[in-house]
């Protein structure tokens, strides 16, 4: 059953990623991975991740996207990160950016669900949404897409990412919009919120599966925060008031542990699509929803 699915919103994000998912489900598809500062050390399995064939070497550019893998210094991290840029094109200079969140114990190479890059891929070429890029970053494997000692990842967001971008030519230097899946989709609304204090504020917010626990004592086992009163300062359930002006986009299944607070969240805000439907919590579902959640951001794409 769904609740509140908008219809007939065509995602750029999804569409990005779709381009990707094409190039790893259908032969012949090709796409380019750049990994500038340690090209030779691409892990084959990575390569299948993001929907590219081949080893890093050998790898050309195809007619489905390019894949980049770099390798950037984060002053807030206080390390070296991935940053992954997905393109339908070779050329990326321009693309307004949709900027995709990780889940826990998840990187920038697995940000994406499999099915995003055929869906991308497949939207693009139709005319269905202009082309767009999708950037993701390594946040840390546990915790929330928030500062712990020595390591902020939302600061990453916030402030390196825009030098990164400005640098690569791509859109304005800060992302138009925001997504994520699990703790990244925690992470998506955390970072609207981020945004909209911040007097810039995202237009669009997408969360697959968002990790919106419901109580103290299940998220503290995931010993993310250090107390309650920390958690519930960045918890998006108690902060739907912050988010702005973005529109936001929700999708969870009902076998997955976290639809009680999707649904919540559903009937708190009253989000522009608050989709719920069979699944679980796992890339079946993931793929799934991809298609529709690449429709609703790709509604929301800036004006040229």
């Amino acid at each position: 059953m769904h609740e509140r699915q908008g219809r007939g919103l065509v995602s750029r994000r999804t569409v990005l990623w779709g381009a990707l998912a094409g190039a790893a489900a259908v032969a012949g598809v090709g796409a380019t991975l750049s990994h500038q500062d340690q090209l030779g050390q691409v892990d084959p399995s990575v390569l299948r991740t993001l929907g590219t064939a081949g080893t890093a070497g050998t790898t050309k550019p195809g007619s489905n996207g390019t894949v980049r893998v770099e390798r950037v210094f984060s002053a807030h991290r206080n390390r070296e990160v991935d940053l992954v840029t997905i393109s339908p094109q070779a050329d990326r200079t321009g693309l307004p950016v949709c900027l995709l969140l990780h889940g826990r114990f998840g990187t920038a190479r697995n940000a994406a669900p499999a099915a995003l890059p055929s869906a991308l891929a497949s939207a693009v070429a139709r005319g269905t949404v202009p082309p767009f890029a999708f950037v993701a970053v390594d946040g840390g494997g546990n915790n929330y897409w928030h500062a712990q000692p020595g390591d902020n990842p939302m600061a990453m967001l916030l402030e390196d990412l825009p030098r990164w971008l400005a640098e690569r030519g791509l859109g304005d230097g800060h992302p138009f919009a925001v997504a994520g899946i699990s703790m990244g989709g925690f992470g998506s609304l955390l970072y609207t919120r981020r945004r909209q204090e911040r007097g810039r504020p995202v237009r669009a917010a997408a969360a697959i599966s968002p990790a919106l626990i419901t109580n103290w004592a299940e998220m503290n086992k995931r010993k993310a925060f250090r107390d309650s009163v920390e958690w519930e300062s960045m918890n998006p359930l108690r902060h739907i008031d912050k988010l702005g002006s973005a529109r936001v986009g929700l999708w969870c299944g009902t076998e997955d542990s976290f639809i009680e607070g999707t649904r919540q969240f559903i009937r708190q805000a009253r989000p522009l699509v608050g989709a719920t439907g069979p699944g679980r919590h796992d890339g079946s579902y993931f793929d799934r929803v991809s298609p529709d959640m690449i429709r609703f951001i790709g509604r929301h794409l800036p004006p040229v």
